[in-house]
């Protein structure tokens, strides 16, 4: 899976339902600390009224993120609830709970919200702005009930993060462990005043191609030397966080941080490498992955 579209807004994709045990086997961890260890369910669990019934009836709502817009990051929360990622762009993961996700252009997660009865607040804050989006999750149960104030900022947004290195693939989607052929160091470069955008100082098509030859185990070393964020898209590929394993094709990299991946050159081609804010796209914030013979 490759993100080439502007891809769909934020949407239930499917709805189950499921009897929960009365004992629900899960470490869920607490939605109100932040820095909290996330915890790895075996199974979302009901909300704690619920938990002394014998068994009950619970919706699973399954939400598709896509993060479509052009230069706005959005911190995405369900008030009340907490969040299962079962995804990463695409490639599965071992599920992980956790109260908010924080997206960067381009990225797509997948997440499990077990829903308890009433009507609440989906929110998206833009990172960094005042503005955001906001939508209703309403259980079929709860017509009456009065939906969210559009201003609403639920407590989740402010609780336990999503961390690069909270996600571990799923064997299947894994990367075999291999010697590295060849590694880049790929400086992230330009400022706001100058709006001068590129990589190792250059704005494309002048920037140096990152050449591979195919069959290489490719390191990229992601180093950003501005004072904005970057979410780094590689086309044709995807690749492996050191940091965790996750299978990914887009990742955020902060102001004066240092992302690493490793990917296989395993796609002949000329592959463009770019920020996936288009206004740094456009001022020249990209190269080409390039095979050469």
């Amino acid at each position: 899976p490759h993100c080439n579209s502007t891809g769909a807004s934020t949407r239930p994709s499917s709805w189950k339902t499921r009897t929960i045990p009365s004992s629900p086997t899960s470490t869920r961890s607490s939605s109100s600390t932040t820095g909290s260890t996330a915890s790895t369910p075996t199974l979302p669990t009901v909300p704690s009224p619920h938990s002394s019934l014998a068994s009950v009836w619970a919706v699973w709502a399954v939400l598709r993120l896509i993060k479509a817009a052009s230069d706005t990051a959005y911190r995405f929360a369900v008030g009340g609830h907490r969040l299962t990622v079962t995804h990463a762009d695409g490639f599965a993961v071992k599920p992980v709970e956790v109260d908010t996700l924080l997206l960067g252009m381009g990225e797509r997660y997948d997440v499990i919200v077990t829903a308890a009865s009433g009507a609440w607040p989906i929110v998206a804050a833009a990172e960094g702005k005042s503005s955001g989006a906001v939508a209703v999750l309403r259980t079929t149960d709860s017509a009456a009930t009065a939906a969210p104030p559009m201003d609403v900022r639920p407590r989740e947004l402010e609780g336990r993060l999503l961390r690069y290195d909270d996600l571990a693939p799923t064997e299947a989607v894994a990367l075999p462990a291999k010697r590295t052929d060849r590694t880049y160091r790929v400086d992230l470069t330009g400022a706001m005043m100058s709006y001068d955008w590129g990589i190792g100082g250059k704005a494309f098509p002048n920037s140096t191609p990152l050449q591979v030859h195919r069959g290489e185990r490719i390191r990229l070393e992601f180093r950003n030397q501005s004072m904005m964020w970057h979410p780094i898209h590689l086309h044709g590929h995807t690749f492996a966080l050191t940091e965790g394993g996750a299978r990914k094709d887009t990742v955020n990299v902060l102001p004066g941080e240092t992302r690493v991946v490793e990917l296989d050159a395993d796609n002949p081609g000329q592959w463009m490498l770019h920020c996936h804010n288009t206004y740094h796209l456009e001022r020249g914030m990209a190269t080409v992955l390039s095979y050469r013979r």
